[in-house]
């Protein structure tokens, strides 16, 4: 597959399957965020991942109502960072969006793999905290659902995105 294809692939499906993510896979999807770009190759992301099938069942308790659907998770990715371990230039701190790259080359690996990736927002960062020993200084950013899409599930088709004239401007900003 090739990059246009992943992108075009990728989708945060909310009906998965397990899957056993092997350690090649885990290291071919580490090595891709490894890989990506950061202000002065500073690195700010972290990651913990979850495979073990108990601790799983204990992470079921950090997720939203609403979030159920994660339950069925093969693997779960907690992202987080802090702004010390990145580039702070006259009160820009680079340590989300750098963070933000490395995931999404997580997502487009996975995706190229046949692995359905999926962040979600609706989860509790002390809930994660109490289970996992991550230092109160560093920002719980995402978790990320691992887990296989069926090939009979039946899902919505994409949500409609943006027009570029709807988030893009030429020469300068205009409404």
């Amino acid at each position: 597959m090739d990059v246009e294809k992943a992108i075009k692939k990728r989708r945060a499906y909310r009906i998965l399957e397990k899957i056993e993510i092997t350690d090649e896979m885990l290291n071919k999807i580490i090595e891709a965020a490894r890989l990506a770009p950061s202000c002065f190759n500073k690195q700010p992301w972290r990651f913990l991942f979850v495979r073990n099938p108990e601790k799983l069942e204990k992470f079921k308790q950090v997720f939203s109502e609403g979030n159920e659907w994660a339950y069925d998770a093969s693997m779960l990715a907690i992202v987080f960072s802090k702004k010390e371990d990145d580039c702070i230039v006259k009160n820009r701190k680079y340590y989300l969006f750098d963070t933000g790259l490395a995931v999404g080359q997580m997502l487009l690996q996975a995706t190229e793999m046949g692995l359905l990736t999926h962040p979600i927002a609706g989860f509790s960062p002390k809930k994660i905290r109490n289970l996992t020993d991550i230092p109160e200084d560093y920002k719980i950013i995402t978790v990320i659902i691992f887990g296989k899409h069926p090939t009979k599930a039946k899902e919505e088709k994409r949500p409609a995105r943006l027009k570029f004239s709807e988030f893009c401007y030429w020469e300068k900003y205009s409404k």
